[in-house]
């Protein structure tokens, strides 16, 4: 997922090397997610990263997700390889309490 330029600071200079050694080196290209997004009970996610998507269009794409939501803390049992899917569902609850108050409204203005 990409990042966004207001918090490129928080990252360390080395983040795209940690990220990748997570995603390739530790997780074998495949998503870590065993359950915490709320879809896999008891089993690993099955989406590898390049190839097609199982439920969605598209490739599959590894993202490296923080767990504890602090971009700063990159220990590596913090850190957690996730396809794009799992992670959005992983994150949802901080996105929520996180959303700005405008958005907030613009996002009820829509409906």
């Amino acid at each position: 997922m990409p990042i966004k330029p207001e918090n490129r600071n928080r990252y360390p200079v080395n983040w795209k090397g940690i990220s990748s050694r997570i995603r390739f080196d530790r997780a074998g290209s495949q998503c870590e997610c065993e359950g915490e997004c709320g879809l896999h009970h008891d089993r690993r996610c099955e989406e590898r990263h390049g190839q097609p998507a199982k439920r969605a269009n598209g490739k599959s794409v590894l993202t490296v997700a923080h767990l504890d939501h602090v971009p700063e803390n990159c220990s590596d049992d913090n850190l957690r390889a996730l396809c794009q899917r799992c992670h959005l569902r992983y994150d949802v609850d901080h996105h929520r309490k996180s959303r700005s108050p405008g958005a907030q409204e613009r996002k009820e203005n829509d409906r």
